[in-house]
C-alpha cells in the first residue's frame, strides 16, 4: 500500500538513484580519460541516465508529499507489515491468506492478525504437516519488520496475533489530518470511472423506484471523485423508441401548430396517458403513430423538433428533482447511441455470433439460456442493442477502466448476458477493466408491499420530496426551533438539509441488494442510526469549540504545536475510529456498498457521545458559570471528528448545518 508506513517503493526508488548517481560518475571518468571509443554515444548515455535520475527524484518527491498529506490506511499497514512477517517465516508459501481486522474488544488490542488458523490449514493439505496454529502465530510474531506503528504483540487463544497500536503513531496521523484536512489514500495511476445512474423516462415522471438509483449513483460518483478518479457520471435517459410516435402524433393533433407556438404541456404524464389510450383504441391513430416513428429515425426536421420539445418538458422536471437532490449528471440517452447501433449488429454479424430466430438477429451468449435480441424481425433495435452499443462506446472511446450501472436488481440476469457477450467479442478483459452492476432492491411501503399511493399509483418523486420538506419542518417547529434558536434563513436551512439528508440516509443506510421500508417517522427520529440523529451530533459538535470562544484560526494554530494525548480509553477509543476512514473508504470502493460509511458515521458519532460524556473539553465554574480552563488537545479530537463527519456526509450527499 503507497499509503502504509513500511516504504518499500521509496526505498527502491532511493536505491535506484544512488545507481543512477553512482553510473553518471562512472561514465564522467570515461569520458575525461578518454577510454570510450564513442564520447557521443556515452554523452548520450550520459544525457538518458540524468534525465532518468531527475525523473525518478521528482516522482520521489512527489509520492512522499502525497504520502504524507494522505491519511493512513492501518488496516493496509498492518497487513503489508504482517504479510512482510508472514514471507520471512514461510518463504516457500505461496499466495498465504493475509487476514487483519479491527479488534471487537479492547482487551484484545486494537486490531488482531487472524491468517495462523489459514496457514495451518494450508500446510496440512500441501504438505501434511501438521502444525497447530498458535506455533504459527509464535513465528509470524517473530518476523514483524521494524514498523512505527505496532507497540506490542500478543498472541491470544488458538492463534489470534492482537496487535496494539502505539499512541504517538496514532496522535502524528490525527495531527497530520487536523493539518491537512480530509485527503484520500494515494491511488497510483488515476484510472476513469463510467457511472451510469438515475435514467428516467422522457415523457413519464420520475417516481420513487427512480430514487435508489439517483441517491446511490451520486453517491457512488462523489466517493470515487474523492479518491481521485477520473468520474464520468452519465444519465441513460430513454429518450427514443416507438413510444414517440404516438406522443408525437398526439402533439400534431392537440398543438398543430407546434412548430411556431411553443406547446402549452403542463402535465406531460396525463399527456403521455391520452396518446397511449388512442393508440390502443383507435386504429388509425396507431397506423399515424407508426409513420410518425418512421419519419424520427429518418430525422425529418419537423419530427425531430417535436422530439426535443417533448424532451425539454421532461428535461425541466428532471432538474427539479436534481436540484432538490444536489444531482449532477450528464445526459447520454439512448438516442446517442442510435447511429452506433447497425455497426453493432454489423460486428456480431462478421464475428459469426449471430442467428436468425424467426426473423429477429439473436446473439446466445454461453452460460446464459435467453439470447440478446439485437434486431427485430421488422429490422427496429432493441435495448439489447442500445445497451450493448453503450458499453463498447464507453470502453472504446471514452476508455473506461471502471464501469458501474446502478440500476435495480431486476435487470440483472439482462447485465450479465450484456456484459458477458461485450467480453466474448472482445472488447474487455474482466482482469483489466471492471464492469459491475450495482443491483438495488426495491422501495417498500409499511405495509411491506411495493411503495404506492393510497389509490394505487406509484408515488410520484416530486410529491415525496415535498412531503419530505413539509415533515421536517413539523419536526424543527415540535422543537420550537422556530421561536428562538433559529433565523428563518437559518430554519429553512435546517428544513432542506433534514428533509434531503434523511431521504437520502435512509436509502444508503440500508445495503443496497436488499429491498428497505420507507418510513418518513423513522428517518426524521432523531435517535438511532438516522441521518436526523448524525446532522444533531455534528452541529452540536461543531458547537463545542464555538461556545469556548476557539475559532479556526486558534484550532489550526494548535493543530500545529500541541500533541494530542489519548491517555483516556474514550481518548484513545475516538482516535483509533477517526482514523478507521480511510480503510472503509477503501472497502467501498472495492464492493460498492455505502451501508458501510452510514454505519462508520454512526459507531464515529456515538464513540465520540462516550469521549464527550467522560472528558471535559471545556471546564467552567459551577456557580458563574465561566470558563475555566480549555483542553485543547480534546477539542482538537472534536475538530477532526467533525472533519471526517463533514466529508462522510458530502460523500452522502448531505449538506450539514453549522446550527440545528
Amino acid at each position: 500500500s503507497r499509503n502504509c508506513c513500511v516504504t518499500a517503493q521509496f526505498a527502491f526508488q532511493e536505491n535506484e538513484i544512488k545507481l543512477l548517481t553512482a553510473e553518471i560518475e562512472r561514465l564522467k571518468n570515461f569520458g575525461c580519460l578518454g577510454v570510450s571509443p564513442s564520447l557521443e554515444g556515452l554523452r548520450d548515455e550520459n544525457a538518458k541516465l540524468k534525465y532518468r535520475l531527475n525523473f525518478l527524484k521528482k516522482s520521489l518527491q512527489e509520492e512522499r508529499s502525497k504520502s504524507t498529506k494522505s491519511m493512513i490506511n492501518i488496516n493496509s499497514c498492518l497487513q503489508e507489515i504482517f504479510g512482510a512477517a508472514i514471507q520471512a517465516a514461510y518463504p516457500d508459501l505461496e499466495n498465504p491468506p493475509l487476514v487483519v481486522t479491527p479488534s471487537q474488544q479492547p482487551k484484545f488490542g486494537d486490531y488482531q492478525c487472524n491468517s495462523a488458523m489459514g496457514i495451518s490449514q494450508i500446510l496440512l493439505k500441501t504438505r501434511e504437516q501438521k502444525v497447530i496454529p498458535r506455533e504459527i502465530a509464535e513465528k509470524i510474531a517473530k518476523n514483524i519488520p521494524a514498523n512505527e506503528c505496532i507497540e506490542k504483540v500478543e498472541i491470544a487463544g488458538p492463534g489470534f496475533i492482537n496487535v496494539h497500536l502505539r499512541k504517538d503513531f496514532v496522535s502524528k496521523h490525527l495531527s497530520s489530518l487536523l493539518i491537512n484536512g480530509v485527503q484520500p489514500p494515494a491511488i497510483g495511476k488515476r484510472k476513469k470511472v463510467v457511472v451510469d445512474f438515475s435514467s428516467p423516462n422522457i415523457a413519464k415522471e420520475m417516481h420513487v423506484g427512480h430514487l435508489r438509483s439517483t441517491i446511490i449513483g451520486e453517491s457512488m460518483c462523489r466517493l470515487f471523485e474523492f479518491a481521485g478518479y477520473d468520474v464520468l457520471r452519465l444519465n441513460h435517459l430513454g429518450d427514443w423508441g416507438t413510444q414517440f410516435g404516438m406522443l408525437i402524433a398526439h402533439l400534431q393533433d392537440k398543438f398543430p401548430d407546434y412548430l411556431t407556438v411553443s406547446p402549452p404541456i403542463g402535465d406531460l404524464q396525463a399527456f403521455y396517458k391520452e396518446s397511449k389510450r388512442r393508440f390502443d383504441t383507435e386504429e388509425e391513430f396507431k397506423k399515424r403513430a407508426y409513420q410518425c416513428v418512421v419519419l424520427l429515425q429518418s430525422k425529418n426536421p419537423d419530427f425531430l423538433k417535436a422530439w426535443n420539445l417533448i424532451c425539454d418538458v421532461s428535461r425541466r422536471e428532471f432538474q427539479k428533482i436534481y436540484n432538490c437532490l444536489d444531482i449532477t449528471i450528464i445526459e447520454r440517452g439512448e438516442s446517442f447511441y442510435h447511429e452506433m447501433m447497425k455497426d453493432i449488429v454489423k460486428e456480431f454479424e462478421d464475428k459469426g455470433f449471430v442467428q436468425v430466430d424467426d426473423g429477429r438477429k439473436v446473439v446466445f451468449v454461453p452460460g446464459f439460456p435467453v439470447p440478446l435480441t439485437i434486431m427485430k424481425s421488422d429490422g427496429g433495435f432493441t435495448y439489447d442493442t442500445s445497451d450493448l452499443a453503450a458499453l463498447k462506446h464507453r470502453l472504446c472511446e471514452e476508455k473506461g477502466d471502471i464501469l458501474i450501472y446502478v440500476v435495480d436488481s431486476g435487470q440483472s440476469v439482462h447485465f450479465q448476458t450484456v456484459f458477458a457477450a461485450g467480453q466474448m467479442i472482445g472488447w474487455y478483459d474482466p482482469k483489466v477493466t471492471r464492469v459491475a452492476h450495482a443491483a438495488f432492491g426495491v422501495v417498500l411501503g409499511e405495509d411491506k408491499k411495493k411503495f404506492k399511493t393510497r389509490s394505487g399509483d406509484t408515488v410520484r418523486l416530486i410529491d415525496l420530496l415535498e412531503e419530505g420538506l413539509k415533515r421536517a419542518m413539523d419536526k424543527l417547529k415540535d422543537k420550537e426551533r422556530d421561536k428562538v434558536v433559529l433565523t428563518p434563513e437559518e430554519l429553512r436551512a435546517a428544513q432542506t438539509s433534514v428533509a434531503f439528508g434523511c431521504i437520502k440516509y435512509a436509502d444508503l443506510s440500508h445495503n443496497r441488494l436488499n429491498d428497505y421500508v420507507f418510513s418518513f417517522d423513522k428517518m426524521l427520529d432523531d435517535r438511532g442510526n438516522t441521518a436526523a440523529y448524525l446532522l444533531y451530533a455534528f452541529t452540536r459538535i461543531r458547537a463545542i469549540a464555538r461556545l469556548a470562544n476557539i475559532d479556526e484560526q486558534m484550532l489550526r494554530k494548535a493543530a500545529r504545536e500541541e500533541v494530542l494525548i489519548l491517555d483516556h480509553e474514550k481518548e484513545w477509543k475516538l482516535g483509533k475510529c477517526i482514523l478507521r476512514f480511510p480503510e472503509i473508504l477503501q472497502k467501498i470502493l472495492e464492493d460498492l456498498l455505502l451501508h458501510t460509511l452510514c454505519d462508520y458515521l454512526y459507531e464515529l458519532a456515538t464513540t465520540f457521545t462516550e469521549f464527550y460524556d467522560s472528558c471535559y473539553c471545556v471546564e467552567k465554574d459551577r456557580q458563574t458559570g465561566q470558563i475555566v480552563k480549555v483542553n485543547m488537545w480534546r477539542l482538537l479530537l472534536c475538530e477532526a471528528t467533525a472533519t471526517v463527519m463533514a466529508k462522510g456526509f458530502d460523500i452522502l450527499g448531505i449538506k450539514p448545518v453549522q446550527r440545528m
